[in-house]
């Protein structure tokens, strides 16, 4: 037993000195919308997608040449412009939910992905390919420009978590002995529902609205 751990003890030493950890700091522009799970009785329509922002660190954790676990944490807004109508039938006759919201999420995320990098395909420059997952903290919101509504703060109506797929490529260059700046594009397909509160308005548990993003990343490695 004791000769197991000493044996784990120094492959582990040996992994981590032949790793290589960059850190750096990123920045992405970021159109976003939603998607809806309903039927199509309710007229759900992403009337359009916003432009907003994202910023965070990153950290790379090469585990060979051209491979590395990629992770940090970003804060980024989500969210877009949707509108809904559905006319249903009551007793006295018919009546008809509709509305329009501006919906804002801010997120703090936590994405873990795996990156592989090309060899050098230009002087100083190689190519990656990105592809994971994001778990995703809400930390503010507001909808129509307002964080309270009817006495209710507005981030009370969104779900705590939700969870992204990430699929993404981009170019590194290298600037000196150690700095890199890299510039991507980044798909996330939010896999969670954001939002039970159509669902209670309109009394169907199968409605489901998911954010949806792409963004254009510009950062530094060190």
């Amino acid at each position: 037993m004791k000769k197991l751990t000493l044996l784990m003890l120094f492959l582990g030493f040996g992994f981590t000195a032949m790793a290589q950890i960059e850190i750096g700091l990123q920045i992405s522009p970021t159109i976003t919308g939603n998607r809806f799970i309903a039927e199509n009785r309710y007229n759900f329509d992403n009337e359009s997608n916003t432009l907003r922002l994202g910023v965070g660190v990153i950290a790379d954790y090469f585990f060979a040449q051209n491979y590395a676990f990629s992770t940090g944490l970003h804060y980024r807004s989500k969210g877009g412009d949707i509108s809904y109508s559905y006319t249903r039938t009551t007793g006295t006759g018919s009546e008809t939910l509709s509305g329009q919201d501006d919906i804002t999420v801010q997120y703090l995320e936590i994405p873990v992905s795996l990156k592989l990098f090309t060899n050098e395909v230009a002087p100083g420059a190689i190519l990656y390919f990105q592809v994971g997952g994001s778990l995703n903290t809400k930390v503010a919101a507001q909808v129509n420009d307002q964080k309270v509504i009817n006495g209710e703060k507005a981030i009370k109506r969104f779900n705590i978590f939700e969870a992204d797929a990430i699929l993404g490529g981009g170019a590194e260059f290298q600037m000196g002995q150690s700095t890199k700046l890299f510039v991507g594009l980044t798909y996330h397909r939010g896999l969670s529902d954001i939002d039970d509160y159509y669902e209670d308005l309109l009394g169907d548990s199968n409605i489901g609205l998911k954010n949806s993003s792409v963004s254009l990343d510009f950062g530094i490695k060190f």
